[in-house]
Protein backbone atom coordinates (compact mmCIF):
# COMPACT_ATOMS: atom_id res chain seq x y z
CA UNK A 1 0.00 0.00 0.00
CA UNK A 2 1.53 2.99 -0.96
CA UNK A 3 0.72 6.62 0.29
CA UNK A 4 1.39 10.04 -0.44
CA UNK A 5 0.83 13.07 1.89
CA UNK A 6 -1.59 15.67 0.59
CA UNK A 7 2.02 17.94 -0.17
CA UNK A 8 3.36 15.03 -1.58
CA UNK A 9 0.41 14.78 -4.16
CA UNK A 10 0.42 17.90 -4.59
CA UNK A 11 3.76 18.57 -5.71
CA UNK A 12 3.78 15.40 -7.42
CA UNK A 13 0.69 14.86 -9.22
CA UNK A 14 1.40 12.65 -12.37
CA UNK A 15 4.14 10.03 -9.89
CA UNK A 16 0.47 9.67 -8.04
CA UNK A 17 -1.37 9.10 -10.98
CA UNK A 18 1.83 6.50 -12.42
CA UNK A 19 1.76 4.78 -8.96
CA UNK A 20 -2.02 4.12 -8.67
CA UNK A 21 -2.09 2.36 -11.83
CA UNK A 22 -1.38 -0.89 -9.90
CA UNK A 23 -2.26 -0.05 -6.47
CA UNK A 24 -4.42 2.16 -4.69
CA UNK A 25 -2.40 5.48 -3.68
CA UNK A 26 -3.96 7.09 0.05
CA UNK A 27 -3.18 10.54 0.45
CA UNK A 28 -2.58 11.70 3.91
CA UNK A 29 -3.26 14.97 5.66
CA UNK A 30 -1.86 15.41 9.04
CA UNK A 31 -1.46 11.50 9.54
CA UNK A 32 -4.67 10.42 8.30
CA UNK A 33 -5.85 8.96 5.21
CA UNK A 34 -8.36 11.38 3.10
CA UNK A 35 -8.28 10.05 -0.35
CA UNK A 36 -7.99 7.08 -2.25
CA UNK A 37 -6.52 7.59 -6.01
CA UNK A 38 -7.51 4.82 -8.06
CA UNK A 39 -6.82 3.72 -11.76
CA UNK A 40 -10.16 3.75 -13.96
CA UNK A 41 -9.77 0.06 -14.94
CA UNK A 42 -9.88 -0.35 -10.51
CA UNK A 43 -12.46 1.83 -9.64
CA UNK A 44 -15.14 0.39 -12.51
CA UNK A 45 -13.87 -3.06 -11.09
CA UNK A 46 -14.80 -2.12 -7.23
CA UNK A 47 -18.38 -0.68 -8.63
CA UNK A 48 -18.99 -3.72 -10.65
CA UNK A 49 -19.47 -1.12 -14.23
CA UNK A 50 -18.34 -2.47 -17.48
CA UNK A 51 -17.14 -0.14 -20.54
CA UNK A 52 -19.37 2.55 -21.08
CA UNK A 53 -20.64 2.84 -24.82
CA UNK A 54 -18.69 5.92 -25.21
CA UNK A 55 -16.01 3.83 -24.31
CA UNK A 56 -16.93 1.10 -26.81
CA UNK A 57 -17.47 3.31 -29.21
CA UNK A 58 -13.89 4.62 -29.03
CA UNK A 59 -12.33 1.03 -29.00
CA UNK A 60 -8.97 0.81 -31.43
CA UNK A 61 -10.50 -2.24 -32.71
CA UNK A 62 -14.31 -3.49 -34.07
CA UNK A 63 -16.28 -5.41 -30.82
CA UNK A 64 -18.14 -8.58 -31.95
CA UNK A 65 -21.27 -9.07 -30.41
CA UNK A 66 -24.07 -12.14 -30.66
CA UNK A 67 -27.24 -10.96 -29.88
CA UNK A 68 -29.34 -12.64 -27.09
CA UNK A 69 -32.39 -13.15 -29.13
CA UNK A 70 -34.15 -14.72 -26.30
CA UNK A 71 -34.33 -11.32 -24.14
CA UNK A 72 -36.05 -9.67 -27.64
CA UNK A 73 -39.70 -9.87 -27.84
CA UNK A 74 -41.12 -12.08 -31.00
CA UNK A 75 -41.88 -8.84 -32.64
CA UNK A 76 -38.31 -8.18 -33.60
CA UNK A 77 -37.13 -11.97 -34.89
CA UNK A 78 -37.11 -11.77 -38.56
CA UNK A 79 -36.32 -14.90 -40.57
Amino acid sequence: MKSFTSREFNQDVSRAKRLAIYEPLFVTDRGKPTHVLLSIDAYRHLVGKSDTVSDLLAAPEPIAVEPDWRSAGPWTRRS
